[in-house]
């Protein structure tokens, strides 16, 4: 229930904010803290999407179809859909939305057998850790750009009035600290796993 009224949530921030840093916030919500609390609901469960579909639903596939996903909804083009339109700021949010529940239930899916969850939580930890990467260099472009990519008025509120490059870059920012920080530690929590099950699988077969 947590992660679906946190993305109700960005999805009302989508619908009424009209500024870059509201719209990266929406995106962040619902793709790095809605679908990965949606994921670790569902983990193991008959909704478990790793589950009903193991070979499609797998960590690294995954993570290039949200790579796309993202990048692909940050060409200016494709932002200036999103924005013009309510349909287009829908698909924009549910491609975000079902992408990242995608990638973290790949990640986080349970497989049938011991050796099952190892190869998933291996490969789930690269897919998050090349996720950060990706993020972070997408949100580094858009912080250092020295010019608006996107159509976009500036940031009121907070105390602050922001420029169209003033809010483009606190956008990038919300990006590399939410998107990069969310798939970061992801990726440890699922190394942590990985090797704690290692090390109970060891201390079994020496006993």
């Amino acid at each position: 229930m947590t992660g679906l009224s946190v993305f109700v949530m960005a999805w009302g921030i989508a619908a009424r904010g009209h500024t870059m840093t509201s719209h990266m916030v929406a995106h962040m919500a619902a793709i790095a803290i809605a679908a990965p609390l949606l994921a670790s609901g569902i983990a193991g469960t008959r909704f478990d999407l790793a589950v009903r579909w193991p070979r499609l639903v797998s960590p690294l596939p995954m993570s290039l179809l949200e790579l796309l996903v993202v990048w692909g909804w940050h060409v200016p083009a494709a932002r200036a859909f999103a924005t013009g339109s309510a349909a287009g700021l829908a698909f924009e949010q549910i491609m975000f939305a079902a992408a990242g529940l995608l990638l973290w239930s790949a990640c986080l899916g349970m497989g049938t057998h011991h050796i099952g969850r190892t190869a998933r939580s291996a490969a789930g930890v690269i897919a998050l850790l090349l996720t950060t990467m990706h993020m972070t260099l997408l949100g580094a472009l858009i912080t250092l750009a020295p010019r608006t990519l996107f159509a976009t008025h500036g940031f009121t509120g907070f105390g602050m009035t922001l420029s169209s490059l003033g809010d483009q870059q606190l956008g990038g920012i919300v990006m590399l600290l939410i998107g990069g920080c969310s798939y970061l530690f992801g990726g440890l929590v699922l190394l942590f796993r990985l090797l704690r099950s290692d090390h109970s699988v060891s201390g079994t077969a020496i006993l």
